[in-house]
């Protein structure tokens, strides 16, 4: 006779949780070793071993969307004379065209190829917009004593994907108010604090110079700027022809701006609706690499929770009108930190207008009848003095802030 082994529903589920958990750490742990050998293999083919070529000071720029964030940075490097390292991932990257004396620009390739470079760096203060040091491929190298990340954004630093600042050295604020959340995290996790310094908004004081350059238009069209985010609960995504088949039919010039990555990720979604509008001349798409043109001839915004709203009222000052989409915040470090709205709804709650789904039927009359007041316009102002610090200055003060911390390192204690 068989005797069978019995084991109670509690501990079977409990065994059950274990085996899914061993399972769950043996995926993860294979994914990283996998990632490492990606990186050490990519080093391999492109040659690289460790930088002995020690370099006091260096940028790397993952995209050409960032270099307006550098451009101030490297501007007041040369004006310096003060020699400067700009590794890019972009081949073809402005910082080649600047003619620069001081400041050395270098293409190092994309994906595991840059990452392989970047990790067997040797510096003494290295700066970057990418996320994720030593999270994903990007990792920490022994030879470099400062990483620092500078925000291109001026709403919540913590709408990063989940760890994307813990294991920076410095991180460059655009405001004071991004101080707190980053600190509540670091509390949360058991960090080490590190220097969260305010040094101002780059890319918004390259956007302020060339935005004032550019001409009014002679018989301007009242304009209505429509500028999603990308995904599922982007306007876009989750709206299409029911938010543009009215506004197509307004009247007004209806420009289009998709976000950046919805070209990559949603392309059909955009041949669709580009197709439906083809016939009417009202209707403008605009893929330029700045969005400063589309701004500048905007009288009225429409977007949901993308950071493009605080390009333009920062810089424009004129009226937004969001759909309120919703954002799930559990791949970000914001979900993180508790009870609390993120800066960017609490103040665009104040200086915008919530636009319902119900209100789409009836656009041109909403837009219409939205007024200007003095309370959206105070509301405006206050947030872009929260968030766009020392206006004009953040160049200089990311040089010093480099400058004087690697003075600091190599002091001896």
């Amino acid at each position: 006779m068989i005797n069978f082994l019995y084991i109670d529903p509690g501990t079977g589920s409990m065994l059950f949780s274990i085996l899914i958990g061993a399972a769950a750490t043996l995926f993860f742990l294979a994914k990283a070793a996998w990632l490492k050998v990606k990186v050490f293999f990519a080093g391999k083919k492109d040659g690289t071993t460790m930088d002995t070529n020690y370099k006091p000071y260096v940028i790397y720029n993952e995209g050409m969307q960032y270099w307006n964030t550098f451009k101030p940075v490297c501007d007041e490097f040369e004006k310096r004379q003060i020699e400067l390292t700009y590794l890019t991932s972009v081949e073809k990257d402005p910082c080649f065209e600047m003619n620069y004396k001081y400041v050395k620009p270098e293409f190092i390739g994309e994906g595991n190829r840059a990452f392989a470079h970047l990790n067997m760096l040797s510096a003494g203060f290295v700066l970057m917009t990418t996320p994720g040091l030593q999270v994903y491929q990007l990792k920490r190298s022994k030879n470099v004593k400062h990483y620092s990340h500078v925000l291109h954004m001026p709403n919540d630093a913590t709408t990063y994907r989940l760890f994307g600042l813990d294991y920076f050295d410095s991180v460059l604020l655009t405001g004071d108010y991004q101080k707190e959340d980053l600190r509540t995290l670091e509390t949360q996790r058991g960090l080490k604090p590190k220097d969260l310094v305010t040094v101002g908004c780059p890319y918004l004081d390259v956007y302020k110079e060339n935005i004032a350059k550019i001409p009014e238009e002679e018989n301007h069209p009242f304009t209505v700027l429509v500028s999603p985010s990308w995904g599922d609960v982007g306007i876009l995504k989750k709206y299409g022809e029911k938010l543009l088949d009215p506004l197509s039919k307004t009247g007004f010039r209806i420009i289009v701006r998709p976000h950046p990555q919805s070209k990559k990720s949603e392309s059909a979604m955009l041949e669709r609706l580009q197709d439906r509008y083809k016939d009417n001349k009202l209707v403008e798409w605009d893929y330029e690499r700045q969005n400063i043109y589309s701004l500048k001839k905007a009288d009225v915004m429409i977007s949901d929770f993308s950071g493009i709203i605080f390009d333009y009222t920062f810089l424009c000052d004129k009226p937004v009108m969001y759909v309120n989409a919703g954002m799930d915040l559990r791949p970000y470090d914001a979900y993180d930190i508790k009870d609390k709205k993120l800066w960017q709804y609490r103040s665009l709650e104040k200086f915008g207008k919530e636009l319902d789904e119900k209100d789409f039927e009836n656009i041109k009359e909403v837009i219409q009848n939205m007024s200007d007041s003095k309370e959206l316009s105070d509301a405006r102002k206050h947030a872009k003095e929260e968030a766009w610090m020392f206006q004009g200055k953040s160049g200089c003060n990311i040089a010093d802030y480099m400058i004087n911390t690697l003075k600091e390192t190599q002091t001896p204690s």
